[in-house]
Formats: structure tokens, C-alpha cells, sequence
């Protein structure tokens, strides 16, 4: 007959794999598909992101194919609607099958993005396939994005490692115990096990403590991290949605304020060119009148690009300084009269020292100045005046102002207020003006009272 320590030793062994299986099993099955699925959403928000620069450089497939693998370390394939691989970030492409009845690319056709998992002969290896259809200079094209299972298997085993190590110890410690305890014992493992049941059924306890000994205290503790930290994954997913979502939510608006600012000259460009078109014997002096439209307006769009160009490449910082020293008295002249090309009727009071001088990159410095002025002009009828000093420089008008609740906002990148009376084209004039003053340790502040008139004041 077996004694006692015998008997518990095999229950609790007994338990101990029964545990081990279980939630082995849970674990693995659950962070698995946790796991498959992020990536799936992570290569999505890739592939938009790579779309997105494509239309800008919509013939670069091999160059941005092999810009993305060594950034991210993602296989990157380009396909054409006919199934012929444009390019192939691990493979020589000529070397490739038509593509064009694989499972990912067909579900594409129909879905909003297709995916498979399948061995690739081509790496010869497991690969999870994510591919999603767009149209880039107007030819469907495919992007396919592709990492390897391996590395989400190994994440899976390393914490099932961990998972292992710490029932191990747990097991460990009950061996210790005496028959005399017994009792307690069991109605210590009965809290455990209550816990990790509610634990398997998403229930998510949060907290689980014991005062019997140091070792179940260890246990209680440890257990109830992991309760935290499964609660905090779960927090963390619904916050990696909402964000998934704001960035849905941004791209609708980048599209809607593009499209909204490029329609009208686009639309007057249209116009007098069909108009110059159907008429060959126009007068002379409409013709010229047409073409300076055409010619005003081509600039316009020129303009908008170069703003978007910009936007990007102090979003991302990519853009340099080239510090020089500047008479601010003379920048500012210049602007003012670069601005008053477009605003011939109006006028500014400027008012400071004409020997200030200033360390910084005068071309972007030069930015600063003529939004904030074209800005004053655009929003009010009254002068405006700009004053400076050796301390900094403000640009104050007397128009319509900005809200309290769209100051906290109006330097961000793409914010459009929509109310008649303030329109701030792409929403990318003062978020230009914020960033390069950031990148010249200036802080830009705003004092305004709708109705009255706005201060931008740079402090430098």
C-alpha cells in the first residue's frame, strides 16, 4: 500500500499534467490565433501604408520591394492583374509561377483582403500570406505581404516555456508539505484552481493571495500577474483597434481634404483647356486671359504637392537644416511681398529692428513667416502687423479668430475645421509651421478671441 506522500505525489502529479494540458493546450490555441491574427492586421496596415507611397512613385515595385524586406523583414510580392509577378523581395521573379489562381490573390478579388497560410516552394518555407488589391496608376495591381510561421511558433514556445517553469515550481513546493496541512493545502489549491478555471474561461480574476506560507503566497502572486498581464494584452488589443480604426479614420480624411483641394483648379484647368480646344478662333486676348488661369491654377497644384512633400518629410525626420544667419527684418520683407503676389489689395504694418539677426535654416524659416501672413491675410480684411525683436516674432490680425476648442487642435496634421468661416486648405499650414519651428527649438503659442483677431507669436 502506498503511504500518504506517495499518494499525494501521485494526485498531484496526476493534476499537474492534466494542467499542463489544459491550459498548454489553451494557451497555445489561444496566442496562436492571437498571434496569426495580429500579423494579418499588421500586414494589412502595411500594405495600405505601401500603397499610399506608391501612388506617388507608382513604377519603383522592385525598389520599394526590397526597401520594405530590409525595413521590416517582410516578403514583399507585386502582382499584376494578369497574375505576372512585378516583383519579389526574396526571389528572381522571372523564376516565378503565374500567380494569379493562388488562394490569397483570388479571395482578394472578393474580399477586402485575402489570406493563406501554405508551405512556399519558393523559400521552402511555412509562410502566412496576406495579399490585398489596389489601384495604383490606374492598373490593378496586388500587393502580397509575407512572414514566416516559424517566428510566431517560437513566440508560442518560449511562453509555453514560461507557463511550464512556473506550474514546475509550483509543483515543487507541494512537495513539501506534510499531512498535517493537508487540509489547508487542499483548500488552498481549491482557490488556485477556482482561479485558473476563471482564468480559462476569460472570466480574468484580478487579483489572488494567500497567507498560509511564503510559497503559496509566491504562487498567488505570480498567478495573479499573469491574470494582470492577460487583462493588460487584452486592453492593449482593443487600444490597437482603436487606433487601427483612427488610422482608417485619418486616411478618409487625408483623401477627403486632397480631393476637395485638388478638384477646383483641376476643374478650371478642365474647363479653359476644352474651352481653348473647341474653339480655334478665340480672341486673342480671352486666349491669353484662358492660359493664365490654366497657368495660375497648374501653380496652385504644384504648390499643394510641394506642402504635401514637405508635411511628409518633416512627419518622418527626413527633413535637414542648413543654419545660416539671416537678417529677420529682411526675411520678413521678402515674404510679405511673396504672399502679396496672390493678396495684391492688401497691406502689413511691420514694425522692429532692422539689424536682428538669426541663426537658422532660411528657406524653412522663410515658410514659417509667409503661412503665418498669408494666413492673417486670408482671415481678415483689416491691416495686419508684424512686429519682432530679438526675443521672437508675432504676426497679429484683426479677423474672424479661432475657437478655444480648435486651438487645442489646429497645429495637427490634416485638421480641417469645417465651419464656413475658417478653412485651413489641407489642414498642413500651421502643422508645417509647428514642426520646423520644433526643429529649430522655437515654440510657437496662439492667442486668439473669435471675432476679434489672432496673435501667432514665435518665441525663439
Amino acid at each position: 500500500m502506498l503511504n500518504f506522500q506517495q499518494i499525494i505525489l501521485r494526485k498531484f502529479f496526476i493534476l499537474f499534467l492534466t494542467l499542463m494540458i489544459v491550459i498548454g493546450g489553451i494557451v497555445y490555441y489561444w496566442m496562436k490565433a492571437f498571434y496569426v491574427e495580429q500579423t494579418k492586421e499588421s500586414l494589412v496596415q502595411s500594405a495600405e501604408l505601401i500603397a499610399l507611397e506608391l501612388k506617388h512613385h507608382p513604377h519603383e515595385f522592385d525598389k520599394f520591394a526590397h526597401k520594405v524586406h530590409d525595413t521590416l523583414g517582410i516578403r514583399v510580392t507585386f502582382i499584376d492583374a494578369n497574375g505576372n509577378v512585378l516583383a519579389e523581395s526574396d526571389k528572381d521573379k522571372s523564376t516565378m509561377d503565374n500567380h494569379k489562381y493562388r488562394d490569397e490573390i483570388v479571395a482578394a478579388n472578393t474580399a477586402p483582403f485575402g489570406y493563406k497560410i501554405r508551405y512556399s516552394k519558393t523559400i521552402e518555407q511555412y509562410f502566412l500570406y496576406v495579399a490585398k488589391r489596389y489601384d495604383i496608376d490606374e492598373k490593378k495591381i496586388y500587393i502580397r505581404l509575407a512572414v514566416q510561421l516559424k517566428s510566431i511558433n517560437e513566440q508560442i514556445f518560449s511562453l509555453g516555456i514560461k507557463v511550464f517553469a512556473v506550474l514546475l515550481f509550483f509543483f515543487g513546493l507541494v512537495l513539501f508539505l506534510t499531512y498535517k496541512i493537508n487540509l489547508q493545502i487542499e483548500k488552498e489549491m481549491q482557490k488556485i484552481v477556482h482561479f485558473l478555471k476563471d482564468l480559462t474561461k476569460k472570466k480574468k480574476p484580478t487579483y489572488l493571495s494567500s497567507d498560509f506560507s511564503s510559497e503559496f503566497h509566491i504562487i498567488t502572486s505570480l498567478l495573479s500577474k499573469v491574470s494582470q498581464i492577460l487583462i493588460k494584452k487584452e486592453k492593449q488589443k482593443s487600444k490597437y483597434t482603436a487606433k487601427l480604426e483612427r488610422s482608417n479614420q485619418q486616411k478618409d480624411d487625408i483623401i477627403s481634404a486632397i480631393s476637395h483641394e485638388f478638384k477646383n483648379p483641376i476643374a478650371v484647368i478642365n474647363g479653359y483647356s476644352q474651352t481653348l480646344l473647341d474653339d480655334e478662333n478665340i480672341n486673342p486676348n480671352i486666349r491669353n486671359k484662358f492660359l493664365e488661369k490654366i497657368s495660375k491654377n497648374g501653380m496652385k497644384l504644384s504648390e499643394l504637392i510641394d506642402t504635401l512633400r514637405l508635411s511628409i518629410k518633416l512627419d518622418s525626420g527626413q527633413q535637414s537644416l542648413n543654419f545660416t544667419t539671416i537678417n529677420l527684418y529682411d526675411l520678413v520683407q521678402e515674404s510679405l511681398e511673396n504672399v502679396k503676389i496672390n493678396h495684391t489689395q492688401r497691406e502689413a504694418i511691420i514694425r522692429g529692428d532692422k539689424e536682428v539677426t538669426l541663426k537658422a535654416d532660411e528657406a524653412l524659416f522663410g515658410v514659417v513667416i509667409s503661412n503665418l501672413i498669408e494666413n492673417a491675410f486670408k482671415y481678415s480684411e483689416d491691416e495686419v502687423i508684424i512686429e519682432f525683436d530679438a526675443k521672437g516674432i508675432s504676426v497679429t490680425d484683426s479677423g474672424i479668430g479661432i475657437s478655444e476648442k480648435n486651438l487645442q487642435n489646429i497645429t495637427n496634421k490634416f485638421y480641417r475645421v469645417h465651419a464656413n468661416t475658417w478653412n485651413n486648405s489641407l489642414g498642413l499650414g500651421l502643422f508645417i509651421v509647428n514642426n520646423i519651428l520644433r526643429l529649430h527649438n522655437f515654440k510657437l503659442s496662439i492667442e486668439s478671441v473669435e471675432n476679434e483677431g489672432s496673435t501667432f507669436l514665435i518665441s525663439f
